[in-house]
């Protein structure tokens, strides 16, 4: 007779066959492994072999002080899969349901578009699918907190968070709850450090003529960089109307690279923010960021997801003392996404024999803010003197002028002074000579009255003798 154990092992045999049979084994499987997943797993690339996930991360802050909300820093990327679409929105990527993952490359890429350049020289390293439009997510955010930046609003006023920022469209998460009120500064960093969307709706109300006008602004300068096939429709990337390509995006980096605090508020690995009484520790959105061992060395980077447009990544990095503009678009995940720039960035030095040193741990940069008020503090002071300079010449030049009116009025009152001497010496001459001639007149009658009568004495008298 059968043992017990063995009636099980036969029972539970059976079941395997009869699960074998109806291809019910396989959906098990898959669940039981994502429930076990382990902490770092291997990477499975569409037709490609299994990549290592990159290195578990290094926090480059330490733990958050007793009573601080630390913020996942998927959780303003809508990171909740399928649920994070609206309620009769796809399930799928625009691009993997159009099958652009599956076009041949010879990295194997997860992702559906992906686009690297060198940055000082313009040369295209790498490309899939560059010129396809695909939906960009938050990536739309670089423009976003690019043109606030650009507005010269003052970083230190308050903004309120409304529930006008408030997402109706996916109901995507956010700790700023409505009345929370932080400065723009604070919501530029949260913005592109961990892509807040709150933040980045707020920023946008506030712009110069609100959101219209920031729309219209974010549409007018893609086409002043060249970006012939983006469209922006809202800030945060929320809707799936905001569309670009990755050829398109790496004009948008470049451009975006020239602003020191874009570059710092990007890349910082962790922020506490003491916002309405309460305290939040926000981490990086981008996981290449967070890891400090990782041997990144990132100048900007901004990450984006959202069901249509898959997992986005842009950067802009050094390396092998190249500056590279990376684009993946549409990956499946945040490991594949992560798996392809670690591939590009290998393929891409092994391809021009570049020697690739990882950054090990990145130096704290100085302060974006600082360094921007430095140079205005410069500037201002150059232009002061500059000023001092044309006033001082100004007034060098007034009591000048002042003294060459003096000189011309003192030259004028002497020569009118002279004209006058002239007329009155003339005068004088001719009163003298009019009174001369007159007293010659006077003479000349008299003496010809005297001769009259000295002829009439004389005949008189011979009149008298006859």
């Amino acid at each position: 007779m059968p043992s017990p154990s063995k009636n099980k092992d036969l029972r539970l045999a059976v079941l395997v066959a009869a699960l074998v049979a109806a291809g019910g084994l396989l959906p098990l499987a898959y669940h039981y492994g994502r429930e076990h997943r382990p902490a770092a797993p291997a990477t499975q690339v569409a037709g490609g072999p299994a990549t290592p996930a990159p290195a578990p991360e290094a926090e480059a802050a330490p733990p958050a002080p007793p009573g601080a909300e630390v913020v996942p820093p998927e959780e303003a990327e809508t990171d909740r899969g399928p649920a994070a679409a609206s309620p009769a929105g796809p399930t799928l990527s625009f691009g993997r349901a159009a099958g652009l993952h599956l076009k041949p490359d010879p990295l194997h890429l997860s992702s559906s578009a992906a686009f690297v350049m060198d940055q000082d020289t313009g040369q295209v390293l790498a490309q899939k699918n560059e010129t396809v439009v695909l939906p960009m997510a938050s990536l739309t955010k670089l423009m976003t907190t690019l043109l606030v930046l650009e507005a010269k609003q003052p970083m230190d006023e308050v903004l309120t968070i409304t529930e006008d920022d408030v997402d109706t469209e996916r109901h995507s998460r956010s700790r700023l709850r409505v009345g929370t009120q932080l400065t723009r500064e604070e919501a530029l960093r949260l913005a592109l450090m961990s892509s807040e969307n709150r933040a980045a709706h707020a920023l946008g109300r506030s712009y110069p003529g609100g959101l219209p006008k920031l729309v219209e602004a974010m549409n007018a300068r893609a086409r002043a960089l060249g970006m012939a096939n983006t469209t922006y429709v809202d800030p945060t990337g929320l809707s799936n109307r905001n569309q670009s390509t990755a050829q398109d995006l790496a004009r948008l980096v470049a451009e975006a690279a020239k602003n020191p605090v874009m570059r710092e508020f990007s890349t910082t690995p962790t922020h506490l923010a003491s916002l309405s009484g309460r305290t939040l520790q926000y981490r990086n959105s981008n996981r290449l960021v967070r890891n400090q061992n990782g041997g990144w060395d990132i100048e900007l980077q901004k990450t984006g997801y959202i069901v249509e447009a898959g997992r986005c990544l842009t950067m802009l990095a050094k390396v092998g003392g190249h500056n590279l503009i990376m684009v993946m678009l549409d990956a499946d995940s945040n490991g594949t996404r992560l798996a392809d720039a670690q591939r590009l960035r290998k393929w891409v030095v092994a391809r021009n024999g570049w020697q690739d040193q990882p950054v090990m741990a990145r130096a704290a940069p100085e302060p974006a803010r600082e360094r921007v008020a430095a140079k205005d503090k410069a500037e201002k002071a150059v232009s002061l003197a500059a000023v001092k300079a044309r006033k001082g010449e100004k007034a060098s030049a007034g009591k000048d002028g002042k003294r060459t009116q003096v000189a011309s009025a003192k030259k004028r009152r002497a020569g009118a002074k002279t004209a006058v001497a002239k007329a009155d010496a003339g005068d004088r001459k001719t009163a003298v000579a009019k009174k001369d001639d007159r007293k010659a007149r006077v003479a000349k009658k008299d003496d010809g009255q005297k001769a009259g009568r000295v002829s009439r004495t004389f005949a008189a008298r011979a009149d008298h003798k006859g």
